[in-house]
């Protein structure tokens, strides 16, 4: 039988309290030498595991205030391409997905001119809601260029545990190779408010992102994320 190091016991029950609500976002946990009483660990095993889940989000050490919970349900890091879904399951969430549609279409002006496609191209156009633990997150639309992924059929490769991006390389041979994103902020409208379950005009990020293969563009989708149960990491290095 495999001795799971202390630590590692340690971070689990830690990030479990964290996601149950034991430690509420704001709040900070119990200083080392009751988290050593505790758990009946040493002080060593106690600063492995919150710098395990510093790194992930999960924690902020403050310097003369302690360890404070950080209220991300996720985080996505902008120097990959990477997915929500992905994002989610690396979180530890059940990823779920709530409505899906569909439906192979004429590809409409704006998206043509996005995707620098030709009047008559269609595109597969793909609306779904996800849900992170069972509680939506966001509304997630997506365009893909039709030529580029023949019978292309959703409904039975993706699903809450398998992401948009995950099918393409799998089930179809695509390799993503760029994305331009952007985000902003946005009030979330009567319909948008009544899918997620928030008040009309609560805040919403809105991220559009152009995804590309070595074949030119693929992806045109857009984005709307309750903006308290997600956040975005921008890593940064030197300077041009």
């Amino acid at each position: 039988m495999v001795r799971i190091p202390a630590y590692k016991q340690l971070y689990t029950d830690l990030k479990q309290s964290i996601k149950n609500g034991t430690y509420k976002p704001g709040t900070f946990l119990p200083t080392e030498t009751v988290m050593c009483e505790e758990y009946h660990v040493s002080r060593t095993t106690v600063r492995k595991a919150i710098s395990m889940l510093t790194n992930e989000g999960y924690l902020l050490v403050t310097q003369g205030r302690g360890t404070q919970v950080q209220d991300i349900s996720t985080s996505q890091h902008l120097n990959t391409i990477t997915s929500l879904t992905e994002t989610l399951k690396r979180r530890g969430y059940t990823v779920t997905t709530q409505g899906l549609n569909i439906e192979k279409i004429p590809a409409p002006t704006f998206i043509r001119e996005i995707l620098s496609l030709d009047e008559g191209d269609n595109v597969y156009h793909i609306q779904r809601v996800q849900c992170a633990d069972g509680r939506p997150i966001c509304i997630i639309e997506n365009y893909l260029i039709a030529d580029m992924i023949p019978n292309f059929v959703l409904s039975e490769k993706v699903n809450g545990s398998v992401s948009l991006y995950e099918c393409l390389e799998k089930e179809y041979g695509i390799t993503l190779k760029d994305a331009v994103e952007h985000i902003s902020a946005v009030g979330a409208s009567f319909l948008e408010a009544q899918i997620l379950g928030v008040p009309t005009n609560s805040p919403l990020l809105h991220s559009t992102r152009l995804t590309y293969t070595d074949r030119g563009p693929l992806e045109y989708a857009s984005t709307h994320i309750i903006s308290d149960r997600y956040e975005y990491q921008i890593y940064l290095s030197g300077r041009s």
